[in-house]
């Protein structure tokens, strides 16, 4: 492919990606295989001096941008490198190349005309992660839509994209902006030149809107200055459109009832905090990306204790109802059907259902009469080598197996207690009434003494 112009030294210009009133975005290539996708500001600055305006609001927002790489972060594309072109004198930056694709064809044939709640949800944190790693250095996005957002095909991220508004000045913001900007993610303020963080919760909430509903709030009805100036008024002035009705009205007819059914189970504080980010108003709206990334997983945490999550309690039911489908498959009886008026499961007549508490209870009875069997059981076995004449027969509910060879056993030990007892008694009076000692004999010494 040939070079449209020199962009630096080491950096080959493999041609545009896309071009627009805001810049271009050039694909670029350095040191062989190692891709990376390079914007340029349409601005030219000729003088590289310090006293030279567009040059030094140039080098503070590229000094704002390498703060926003001193972190990395999954959800936001690395600035690589930023300069003036050889050719041109056009300011760029070099950015990380992503492969994927971007939110605008992601919502294309052949893929669905929305969003599923799941990929929704997961969207909405990685971007609101995006923004509140931008806000925390003090970067402010300024041209947040669809096609600024891409989806890494080798990590499964959404990944915020094109800084170019970022390091533009006011004037060159306010002028691209009414003539090449994407009018339909403008957030009010934006007609006159403004460029605040609420700003980016806007826009951010517009890409959120399309998703859910597969349209934005106000569509461009045509690329004339005409229609543009509809759409702005509307962001101003017209009450943004009812969100559930038109995901209703846009359900992907190849979906199955009952995924229309659950995907249509908003979560309660999804809303609010889409409305939230839609306000007219910037004060009205989340303060920053910080703000906006804790509503969010302040919600998905009271979604999952069953607060306020109502895809929760749908996920829950229809697993119940799977779970109920393979137990009854297991024991060979019919599948059990949902009754749609009462909302219970009609099982099997034939199958024995048994409550809970009656379980137990057999349970328990059937516990204890263990316990007393082996109870009489040793106790029985204790009294055989105890006294005999004090012995008394334990079995009152059970008898032994073998009642003759235990009862001769019992005489057995009978006798030897009683010939140990009279041992017993011979030694005692012994010791009380010892024998006399007898005197010695002494022998006589020679028949004399």
């Amino acid at each position: 492919m040939s070079k449209v112009f020199t962009m630096a030294e080491g950096l080959e210009n493999l041609g545009a990606l896309r071009t627009g009133g805001q810049g271009s975005v050039y694909k670029g290539r350095r040191y062989g295989p190692i891709y990376s996708a390079v914007k340029l500001i349409p601005t030219p600055i000729y003088t590289e001096d310090e006293n030279d305006k567009n040059y030094r609001n140039y080098q503070n927002e590229v000094t704002k941008l390498q703060k926003v790489n001193e972190n990395p972060n999954p959800n936001v594309v690395k600035i690589l490198s930023s300069g003036i072109t050889e050719s041109g004198s056009f300011p760029f930056i070099e950015m990380e190349y992503i492969e994927g694709p971007d939110l605008a064809e992601l919502l294309q044939p052949p893929h669905d005309k929305i969003f599923t709640l799941r990929e929704l949800i997961k969207l909405a944190d990685q971007l609101a992660f995006a923004l509140a790693h931008c806000h925390k250095v003090g970067v402010k996005h300024g041209d947040i839509k669809s096609n600024n957002v891409k989806y890494n095909i080798h990590t499964g991220n959404y990944v915020l994209l094109d800084f170019g508004l970022a390091i533009m000045s006011e004037e060159q913001r306010r002028s691209s902006i009414r003539h090449a900007g994407a009018i339909e993610f403008m957030a009010p303020e934006q007609h006159d030149g403004k460029m605040l963080m609420q700003t980016d919760i806007y826009s951010y909430g517009v890409i959120l809107y399309e998703l859910l509903t597969g349209q934005v709030p106000f569509p461009l009805p045509g690329n004339g200055d005409t229609g543009r100036n509809a759409v702005m008024v509307s962001h101003m002035e017209q009450e943004i459109p009812d969100a559930l009705k038109l995901r209703s009205a846009n359900l992907p007819q190849n979906w199955s009832d009952e995924k229309k059914a659950v995907e249509m189970q908003v979560p309660l504080w999804f809303t609010e905090l889409l409305q939230k980010c839609l306000k007219k108003k910037p004060e009205d709206r989340f303060h920053d990306g910080v703000e906006l990334h804790n509503a969010i997983i302040s919600g998905s945490i009271s979604a999952s204790a069953g607060k306020t999550g109502a895809l929760s309690a749908v996920a829950l039911e229809a697993e119940n109802t799977r779970l109920q489908e393979q137990l009854a498959s297991f024991n060979g009886a019919e599948t059990p059907l949902k009754n749609p008026d009462r909302g219970v499961i009609n099982r099997d007549p034939k199958m024995a259902i048994i409550s809970k508490t009656a379980l137990v209870g057999i349970i328990g009875i059937a516990g204890l009469f263990m316990a007393l069997f082996f109870y009489q059981l040793f106790s029985a076995q204790k009294h055989i080598g105890g006294n005999p004449y004090t012995h008394q027969s334990p079995y009152i509910f059970f008898k032994p197996y073998n009642v003759d060879s235990l009862m001769s056993v019992e005489r057995e030990h009978a006798i030897k207690a009683r010939l140990d007892s009279i041992e017993r008694v011979k030694v005692m009076q012994a010791k009380k009434y010892p024998p006399e000692p007898q005197k010695k004999k002494r022998k006589k010494f020679l028949g004399i003494f």
